[in-house]
């Protein structure tokens, strides 16, 4: 880890910091990354499922770590297969229907549905199944009265429509990469938007942060990904550094953007 990035942990490790979006059940070393998580003043993580196994994977974490909570849903079956070979994983099928009456059945022990979405990068994308299912999901976070957390790659004007035309609810949009009327748009709706690591390098998220209300801005990891630091993993102790750049850009003191996103946590998952 760079000297740059630990000095910036040590700077906030005071602070309540939260990463609302990672898959932190695909790292190996879990323990570690826990107990840098914590020195860096990092009090939540919530790890995200997508699809059955890693649903449960989700639960699972969040029933034995304390700093962990779950957030579960049904990604585009036809997007999964290049996600998991990112993660050297394999993709297997499974009943879309019985996995929604399985995240009824426990929704006490998950704080969001996500994450969830559209994704068009592929040629091959099955655009009417993946709005099929992401109104789907919509309807489920209603339901159970959850947070959505979307992903929306090369699809951002296509889910924004979805969003407005079902009426969603505690929207927050991870990773938007959409051009700035679109992020103006989700901001005057009141959606709220997740900003990554990788800001520090990333002029997207740069630009969000730049138009967003620092009320609606949360941080995330999306760990392993996105990480500040070109070829290495990601983990959630990154988010002091997502807390530095956003300040410097907002023009806002460390502590007001740690301490006004953790009330935006507070106020969406509690």
């Amino acid at each position: 880890m760079g000297g740059r990035f630990l000095k910036v942990f040590v700077i906030l490790n005071k602070m309540k910091l939260v990463d609302v979006h990672s898959h932190v059940d695909l790292i190996k070393d879990f323990e570690e990354m826990l107990k840098r998580a914590k020195e860096a003043g990092v009090v939540k993580i919530l790890v995200s499922g997508i699809d059955k196994e890693t649903n449960r994977k989700a639960i699972e974490l969040s029933s034995k770590y304390e700093i962990v909570e779950a957030t579960i849903g049904v990604y585009p079956p036809d997007a999964l297969n290049r996600e998991y070979s990112w993660a050297g994983k394999k993709y297997e099928e499974f009943d879309i229907e019985k996995e929604i009456e399985w995240i009824k059945e426990n929704k006490d022990k998950i704080v969001g549905i996500g994450e969830v979405g559209m994704d068009f990068a592929s040629e091959e994308a099955n655009k009417e199944e993946q709005e099929e299912l992401f109104v789907k999901m919509i309807k489920l976070a209603k339901e159970l009265d959850k947070p959505l957390i979307i992903h929306s790659r090369k699809a951002e004007r296509e889910v924004l429509d979805i969003l407005e035309r079902e009426e969603a609810e505690k929207v927050i949009m991870h990773c938007f990469c959409g051009k700035k009327g679109l992020v103006k748009e989700g901001s005057e709706r009141g959606y709220s938007f997740t900003i990554p690591p990788n800001i520090v390098r990333a002029s997207t998220f740069q630009t969000v942060t730049k138009i967003v209300n620092i009320n609606q801005l949360l941080t995330e990891t999306d760990a392993p990904y996105l990480s500040p630091e070109k070829g290495k993993d990601n983990e959630p102790a990154n988010v002091a550094v997502a807390v530095e750049k956003i300040a410097e850009i907002k023009g806002f003191e460390k502590e007001e953007v740690a301490n006004n996103i953790f009330l935006n946590y507070m106020r969406l998952f509690q």
